[in-house]
């Protein structure tokens, strides 16, 4: 009784123990969240593994409402591997997770004949693209392995032209479903790049620390603000995933005295991860005094504050260097001069999630953009004129005969327009945003933006240093969802505040319906989608200088303001709608897109070149002969046409992908011929040929905007083994408008160097092939062949393209899991 009575209390302390054990917090990691499909259903039966390292370390199925649940006792950095019978296995994005940590990780399963499709451009929040009601095009990280650039890779989407003025380094320009080249907004790890006003140079893109491209086509200012009048173009950098660090290395080189080298080092350790790469680029392209280099620098590194809060700096920086032989077609030589270019693009982003509904992100993004012109010993004939008392020296090209695509030619010597130029561009950006997705699959987006937007021109040939400040303010609202899996919409729109124009306000809806769910069976799987959107983009710096309003301003013409009614330059605006329908032919082996677009662009900025000036305006000779020209809001025009794209996996080794373009674009409103009509109906024409209407800087009204072809296509054939892959793709355009631009250029000071503008620039088939073989685990040999027919004329008039040129080298990996 003793020993019962003594050993009783001991009892009672360690059944007390034992419950406190039990109902302790469980010292595991929970990762939890819901399969679904592409259209949102839930997806039962789902296995869903914890990935550590090589390891799977726990196990969780998806119930029938989709949801799972993972506890494990590990701590570190982990990767979701989750499968389901007719869908594609899926590997998500590495995370990290403490042993009390609660995480949340929805996935979503694709078909197994197609791969993970997600945009963020279109709503601001991750979407699935088949519950997306705009046009998007992803270009993966795989298909950037043998470019040096962009260029190529932007011209395989539909609606998108490419142009670029010269080679390797030329100025690229992306027009998209007929919109201006400045109309775009260009996003790197969410941050505005292009300069204010939209202008933003594609030629001088590595693909160096690139993770793929989006192309968002269409107007989308609601979310992006100024200068997404036609597009937005996001370009992402990867993310470190190996436990173990890996140094990737790549080396090529090639015909044109071509090399680069690129080194990358990546990893994720704890509750960090990093990403970091430089390379270079050399070439001295096909023509004299035109050589380019490009070094870029790129840097990502995240760090898990918490496990749902992440804090991640971005860095991407380019130093490049091009040569400037001119439009070499008009002037029979090279001229020697140079084109010097560094950008920096960084930003610092805070990201968190909160109980799996609540997203919160703040992002501080800069960029500062240096661009120097200079021009050496000066090439051609010199002929010295005076003109009031002053004497001017002007060269003279070599006689050439310039011809056109439409069959005109014309023969003479042009003057060499030098320019010597100091510009600056720089941004400092705020974005916050706040999402929370509420029941019954309903999100509400909020958004908040702040720029200033800096800049200064120096142009020291006409004692030329114009200074500007542009502090502006955005407050976006959106809503989306869904309706039973089938219907998908999204609403909002923002409110802009700019320094320079004022208010602005820029709606968007997007309806998205499926009638038919995806399924293995022919013709099962049909989605219809339409949108309407307004776009607003602001005057780039040069038009602001140079705004025809400041130049009758600084010679005290007000007379001629008020004749004219001249108003301060003022912003741009887009406003489209567009419809289309994705259907699956062959399951969805076999999938073709059609879309119709209707694009009006008003309140565009045009130039008005200085013998207009004097003439209509009334701006003394003296002043208007030391300007390029002045800039007015006085051109408008239509874009509408339509959009083909077909996907096909005949089996998983093949894929073959091709669009086709018709775009039928038309001015409704000009400057140019707005002159005609002041000059007694008298156009600007070549003397040498008679009673063909010019338009020497801007398309005339009932033409085509310039450098828009009609017609345009790409295609791409994919081949792909564990060992070797390669792949044939193709750019077409059909002939395009444009001007020689040689407006009284010639060798006497006349138009007889000015080409009918209908179908001037050429069309081309641009050919490409790469390829890439694996020789052992570390070691791959690659190859790539650019324009493979040699074509001279892919640029516009005047500019040579880059014939045959072939690259070839290796990779090498170091170290990794």
């Amino acid at each position: 009784m003793s020993f019962d009575l003594r050993i009783r209390p001991l009892l009672v302390l360690f059944a007390m123990l034992l419950v406190f054990v039990l109902a302790a917090p469980a010292r595991a990691v929970i990762v939890r969240g819901v399969v679904t499909d592409p259209l949102g259903a839930a997806v039962t039966g789902a296995q869903v593994r914890l990935i550590q390292g090589t390891q799977a370390i726990a196990i969780g199925v998806s119930g029938v409402d989709g949801s799972y649940e993972i506890r494990s006792t590990a701590q570190g950095r982990f990767i979701l591997l989750t499968a389901a019978t007719t869908f594609a296995p899926n590997i998500s994005r590495d995370f990290y997770g403490g042993r009390i940590d609660v995480v949340t990780r929805n996935v979503v399963l694709e078909a197994a004949s197609v791969t993970e499709q997600v945009t963020v451009t279109a709503t601001g929040i991750s979407t699935p693209i088949q519950q997306a009601s705009a046009a998007v095009t992803l270009i993966p990280m795989s298909d950037l392995a043998t470019q040096v650039g962009i260029v190529n890779d932007l011209r395989q989407s539909p609606g998108n032209v490419v142009v670029q003025t010269g080679q390797y380094g030329g100025v690229a320009s992306l027009f998209v479903r007929g919109g201006g080249s400045d109309a775009n907004k260009v996003l790197i790890d969410g941050i505005a790049v292009e300069d204010p006003g939209g202008q933003f140079d594609y030629g001088t893109v590595s693909t160096t620390g690139l993770s793929g491209l989006e192309l968002y086509r269409g107007p989308n200012s609601a979310l992006y603000g100024s200068d997404a009048a036609a597009s937005v173009v996001s370009l992402t950098t990867p993310r470190g995933s190996s436990l173990r660090p890996v140094l990737n290395y790549s080396g090529d080189a090639g015909n044109f005295r071509t090399y680069r080298n690129e080194a990358a080092l990546s990893g994720a350790h704890a509750k960090l991860d990093y990403y970091t790469a430089f390379s270079r680029f050399d070439t001295s392209n096909s023509l004299a005094r035109d050589q380019f280099h490009v070094a870029t620098s790129v840097a990502n590194i995240g760090y898990n504050l918490t496990t749902n809060t992440q804090a991640r700096f971005t860095l991407r920086y380019g130093n490049s260097a091009t040569g400037l032989p001119n439009a070499y077609g008009f002037y029979g030589i090279a001229a020697s001069g140079k084109q010097s270019d560094q950008d920096l693009y960084s930003g610092l982003t805070i990201e968190n999630l909160a109980a799996g509904k609540w997203h919160n992100l703040a992002r501080y993004g800069i960029v500062r953009k240096r661009e120097q012109v200079r021009q050496f010993t000066p090439v051609g004939e010199p002929v010295t004129s005076e003109f009031d008392g002053v004497s001017y020296t002007t060269y003279y090209g070599n006689t050439v005969t310039i011809r056109g695509a439409n069959g005109y030619s014309a023969t003479g010597r042009a003057a060499f327009f030098s320019p010597q130029e100091d510009a600056v561009s720089n941004r400092d950006e705020f974005y916050y945003q706040s999402d929370y997705a509420f029941p019954h699959r309903i999100t509400a987006l909020f958004g908040f933006r702040y720029e200033d937007e800096r800049g200064r021109f120096v142009d020291p040939a006409v004692f030329e240093d114009e200074k500007i400040d542009r502090p502006n303010f955005q407050y976006t609202l959106q809503l989306q969802g869904d309706i039973k899996n089938r219907v998908f919409y999204s609403l909002g729109g923002a409110v802009e505040k700019n320094h320079l124009y004022g208010i602005a306000g820029t709606p968007r809806i997007g309806l998205a319906y499926v009638p038919v769910r995806p399924g293995l069976r022919r013709f099962r799987g049909t989605r219809l989608r339409a949108s309407f959107a307004t776009g607003v983009q602001e005057p780039s710096l040069a038009s602001e200088f140079s705004s025809l309003y400041t130049e009758l301003q600084q010679s005290g013409n007000q007379a001629a303001i008020d004749a004219y009614r001249v108003t301060p330059i003022s912003e741009e605006r887009s406003r489209t709608w567009d419809l289309g329908v994705d259907q699956n032919i062959l399951g969805q082996k076999l999938i073709l897109k059609a879309g119709y677009f209707h694009n009006e662009f008003s309140h565009q900025i045009e130039v008005v070149d200085s013998t207009s000036l004097t003439k209509y305006f009334g701006i003394p000779p003296s002043i208007a002969n030391q300007l390029f020209g002045a800039a007015l809001n006085s051109l408008a025009f239509r874009a509408q046409g339509m959009e083909l794209e077909v996907q096909y996996r005949p089996f998983t080794h093949l894929f073959v992908r091709g669009g086709y373009t018709y775009l039928a674009p038309i001015v409704l409103q000009s400057f140019a011929s707005d002159a005609v009509a002041a000059n007694n109906g008298t156009p600007t024409t070549n003397p040498n040929i008679p009673g063909i209407a010019i338009g020497a800087l801007s398309p005339l009204v009932g033409s085509r905007p310039f450098r828009r072809p009609p017609e345009a296509g790409f295609f791409a054939v994919q081949y792909t083994r564990a060992r070797f892959s390669a792949a044939f793709k193709g750019a077409l355009a059909s002939r395009s408008d444009d001007s020689t631009f040689q407006l009284y250029n010639d060798f006497n000071g006349g138009n007889t160097l000015l080409l009918p503008n209908r179908n001037l620039d050429s069309g081309y088939a641009k050919l490409d092939i790469n390829a890439l073989y694996t020789l052992t685990g570390h070691i791959t040999a690659y190859t790539q062949l650019d324009n493979l027919l040699s074509l001279q004329h892919i640029g516009p008039i005047g500019y040579p393209s880059l014939p045959f040129t072939i690259r070839t080298g290796l990779k090498i990996r170091f170290g990794g899991d």
